[in-house]
């Protein structure tokens, strides 16, 4: 367990300084560009992220000991939206970076045994449920930013493997909140890259399937995106499926979020 938080928290330092390299020399206008969240510009989605960072550090802080005062996330939410495009990517820039600098410090024992309360579940979490929470918010949101330069870009691929395994265990539940295996008239079990996928009256991940029902085609970073609803075209290339559904069948069981 505590290899997956340490291997989680290097994803999330390898996110960061990629979108920290490809942020600083972006220009206004690519700013306003569109991003893969189709209703974002590039510098809404790195907002998002932004926030997101923001309100998330004082929860983990608070499970260190530390005194934080914050204001309310519908203060915050409101202040990043009023900002300039400029200001929203700096923004992310400077709270990333904090938040990073919070979870890189914890020692081995914090990363293991520290619980947080994230204010929106109905009880604390253990720190690795948190930080998979992130790496799942910010691996999809930095394609989102990427996306918008680059028709070719896919989640980057050390944080797809971390995301893979953080499926079949502590991030598991997403995949049950935000699956609509209604969709489908009968069970299907898929095999994934590095897993399966179980969908019956739930979607579940699960770390191995013996008889598959269906292969899917296509590597991890793909996956990620078909869970989070970003495996649309024309970003669909070269993935497909073997079996007793179709590509088209996975999308409408996760439509997105």
């Amino acid at each position: 367990m505590s290899q997956l938080v340490d291997r989680t928290i290097t994803a999330l330092r390898s996110e960061h300084d990629a979108l920290a390299g490809l942020v600083g020399s972006l220009t206004d206008e690519q700013l306003a560009a569109t991003s893969g969240a189709a209703e974002w510009t590039v510098a809404q989605a790195l907002s998002h992220l932004g926030s997101g960072a923001e309100i998330g550090r004082a929860p983990i802080a608070r499970a260190i000991g530390a005194t934080v005062t914050a204001e309310d996330n519908q203060t915050i939410w409101a202040r990043w939206d009023a900002s300039a495009p400029r200001a929203q990517a700096e923004g992310f820039l400077e709270h990333n970076a904090r938040w990073l600098e919070t979870v890189e410090a914890l020692t081995p024992e914090q990363r293991s045994s520290l619980t947080v309360d994230l204010g929106f579940l109905p009880e604390p979490v253990p720190m690795l449920t948190a930080l998979a929470m992130r790496l799942n918010e910010v691996a999809n949101h930095s394609w989102d930013v990427r996306v918008a330069f680059d028709p070719d870009a896919g989640v980057d691929a050390g944080s797809a493997a971390v995301l893979v395994d953080l499926l079949t265990g502590p991030l598991g539940f997403m995949v049950g909140f935000f699956a609509k295996p209604a969709e489908l008239a009968n069970p299907v079990s898929v095999a994934v890259p590095g897993a399966g996928l179980v969908i019956d009256d739930a979607a579940t991940v699960v770390d191995h399937l013996d008889s598959p029902s269906a292969t899917f085609n296509g590597p991890a970073e793909a996956l990620i995106r078909l869970v989070s609803g970003r495996l649309k075209a024309p970003y669909d290339k070269g993935v497909t499926i073997d079996g007793n559904l179709t590509l088209d069948d996975l999308r409408r069981v996760f439509p997105g979020f």
